[in-house]
């Protein structure tokens, strides 16, 4: 599960609904820096959140990415946390469906859009460009692999949906803090990107029960019988950036340089990052992200 730093919008952050024309999502929303020098906003970025995740795991991203310039809109994906979606209707978490949610926020925003998605929400963004990439300025995959996760990880989500089918989502919560180590227990990610893990469990819990369980149900199968359309994406004419951490166990990171190799896509690997460098390491990341957008505003790509 990923862990935010916060759940508080930080100044300069307005928490609001998008509205699209296939329904309202919710968003967090930093105007770019205005600055003498720079007197017009450089472009606007829309950030997709991954499995169990939601828009607060782009939280540390948002004034990095404002004082290079760039509006940061965050949402939640229908079903996730406060975007609303059914709770016993996995149809409506078909990929294609959250593809076209994804189309429509771009939309809705006004203007072409730097595209990033994190893990599932990497899928979904590919899935996007592929059915449309008209929105789209560019497309950035953080640590969102070419194909199905690992068989690991699809263990993981297998025994997740499994539990799904017999138990409420409060007591699934419980289940999941009951299988926690001891030391993730009591000091949040074993990475170190938290100090304070019982602080923001309450969060955390919030959020999980927020979620609807259709939605984990049906986007974890998608992530473990997602097909290789990297071929497809390649064909696209659209700037890609493949970023993540320098170890990760959802996507192996070889796997990930092969991608981008596929892809002819610009590469990041975030030192001392894992799964989430958004939440590991937000600084570096908001650098690589902003480097890779000037570059693509200068020809560059």
């Amino acid at each position: 599960m990923s862990r935010p730093p916060t759940f508080t919008p930080p100044a300069g952050v307005r928490a609001r609904r998008l509205v699209t024309a296939r329904g309202e999502f919710a968003a967090l929303d930093a105007a770019a820096a205005a600055t003498d020098a720079r007197p017009t906003v450089k472009g606007t970025v829309l950030l997709l959140p991954g499995f169990t995740g939601s828009k607060e795991d782009f939280i540390a991203l948002h004034a990095p990415l404002a004082e290079a310039g760039y509006r940061t809109v965050a949402v939640d994906g229908r079903g996730q946390y406060e975007s609303a979606g059914p709770e016993d209707d996995e149809t409506a978490y078909a990929q294609d469906e959250l593809a076209r949610d994804v189309l429509a926020q771009a939309h809705a925003l006004g203007t072409p859009v730097h595209l990033v998605g994190h893990s599932l929400g990497g899928q979904i963004a590919r899935a996007a460009v592929l059915l449309d990439a008209s929105p789209f300025v560019s497309l950035t995959l953080m640590a969102s692999g070419p194909a199905q996760i690992s068989t690991s990880q699809q263990e993981r989500v297998k025994l997740l949906r499994d539990a799904l089918a017999v138990m409420d989502m409060a007591q699934v919560w419980d289940a999941i803090q009951a299988m926690d180590a001891p030391e993730e227990t009591d000091t949040g990610a074993r990475d170190g990107t938290l100090d304070d893990g019982l602080d923001d469990r309450a969060d955390l819990r919030r959020r999980w029960l927020a979620t609807s369980p259709a939605q984990l149900i049906a986007t974890g199968r998608l992530l473990c019988t997602e097909p290789d359309r990297v071929a497809e994406l390649a064909a696209v004419p659209l700037p890609k950036h493949v970023l993540s951490g320098e170890r990760d166990d959802t996507w192996p990171i070889p796997l990930l340089d092969e991608m981008a190799g596929r892809l002819d896509a610009h590469r990041t690997v975030v030192r001392k990052a894992e799964h989430s460098p958004n939440t590991d390491q937000p600084l570096e990341t908001a650098r690589a992200l902003a480097e890779f957008w000037d570059r693509t505003q200068n020809g560059q790509y």
